[in-house]
């Protein structure tokens, strides 16, 4: 293990930050144009399936190719892709011939830089540190990226009133860049490689899922994991329309809302970051889906006038759903060899982004239909009974006691 670990975090972190920071600030303001151009929760449902329809589709092969390839040459070329997309994006607008769906197909682009990105950085944390870090790291990963959160809405919501969007996008271009820039500067070793160069990438993939199949506790946190992500990924995406058109708020609400959720997230990942806890993960990720799936039926019972309430619950759901992140990611990468962790992270997020997407175009109709509220009121209910279950559920709750024992 390099004992140098905590200056190559550092570096990495510097350049992750500027990154998420500019993300958040360019997503947050293409989600307010497309608010106020078109006041449809539908059309956001579809910008969100843009955004996650290649990741699903290319992400097991993007794991099994993370595995056998330089993880932090992947990062670095994922970075730049993105930088070029969001560019040319800017241009179109620059040129006065941009349109809706050049938007959603630079969301796709997009998406198809994460698939490889975001499993190769998570695939790489436990060859960079102490095991009995990892959940910890992933704890101080959530502060940088609420803290990004935090300032990316209201820089977001503020740009786009001020300054045409073509823009605001540069500034994503100049975050991937500088995350680029810094992994220049480290060195992220890779697992050992497999001896047979000749393999079947299929069958890594079908061995990718096995490791995960195998152990019946594992895959029954898999599973119910992926259940709570098909109603939370949806919920999100209404966030800033709740804000807008059920509270009747502006644009600096819907931005202060966003910012609210992320520092209920930084308070979630300060906690976790803080210490090494001497805890069953997977009764943590339950108590946090009971406590998200609280926060989004008590949104479904607000009356209009109860924005203040509103910005409360954000900040709840903020602080369980970083929780849940930090915990089920350092639970994975604990229970999971370093060799495999690329297909499994990739797996995952294909597994859990097709049934979402799924439930975004329901909850686009729902929310067109039936109302906003009804939707909170719905998925929290749902939540709430998924994090009942998994408690009595016995070989996912036994999955993290050797942790304990230790």
């Amino acid at each position: 293990m390099n004992s140098n670990w905590k200056r190559t975090f550092a570096i990495i972190w510097s350049g992750q930050f500027f990154s998420i920071l500019t993300s958040s600030l360019v997503n947050f303001a293409i989600i307010i144009w497309l608010s106020i151009q078109t006041g449809s929760a539908e059309i956001l449902a579809w910008a969100a399936i843009a955004a996650m329809l290649p990741q699903s589709i290319i992400g097991p092969f993007t794991g099994a190719l993370i595995d056998r390839w330089n993880r932090k040459l992947i990062m670095m070329l994922a970075d730049t892709f993105i930088a070029i997309c969001t560019f040319a994006l800017a241009t179109l607008f620059w040129l006065n011939i941009a349109e809706l769906w050049h938007i959603f197909v630079l969301l796709g682009l997009r998406s198809v830089g994460s698939a490889f990105h975001m499993p190769a950085m998570q695939a790489s944390v436990p060859l960079l540190a102490p095991s009995d870090q990892l959940t910890r790291i992933a704890g101080i990963n959530q502060i940088i990226a609420s803290v990004s959160q935090i300032a990316g809405p209201a820089l977001g919501a503020m740009m786009i009133t001020i300054w045409d969007i073509e823009y605001v996008l540069i500034f994503d271009v100049a975050g991937a860049l500088l995350a680029v820039t810094s992994l220049f500067f480290v060195n992220i070793p890779n697992p050992k490689k497999i001896e047979d160069t000749e393999r079947d990438i299929i069958k890594e993939i079908k061995e990718g899922a096995m490791v995960v199949l195998r152990n019946k506790g594992l895959s029954l946190v898999f599973l119910y994991s992926t259940i709570v992500v098909f109603f939370i990924v949806p919920i999100s995406v209404l966030f800033p329309l709740m804000a807008l058109e059920y509270f009747n708020g502006t644009e600096f609400q819907a931005g202060i809302i966003e910012a609210i959720w992320s520092v209920g997230a930084l308070v979630g990942g300060a906690i976790m970051g803080v210490k090494v806890y001497k805890i069953n993960r997977v009764g943590l990720i339950n108590w946090m889906h009971l406590l998200l799936g609280a926060s989004f039926l008590l949104t479904g019972l607000l009356a209009p006038n109860g924005f203040v309430w509103f910005a409360v619950l954000t900040a709840l759901s903020g602080v369980s759903g970083a929780i849940y992140s930090s915990a089920f990611t350092g639970l994975m990468q604990t229970k999971i060899e370093p060799q495999a962790l690329g297909r499994v992270f990739s797996m995952y997020y294909t597994i859990a982004l097709v049934p979402a997407m799924l439930g975004l175009i329901g909850i686009g109709y729902v929310a067109d239909t039936i109302g906003l509220s009804t939707s909170f009121l719905i998925s929290g209910i749902i939540i709430i009974l998924i994090g009942i279950i998994a408690f009595f559920t016995k070989p996912a709750m036994k999955l993290d006691k050797v942790q304990i024992k230790k």
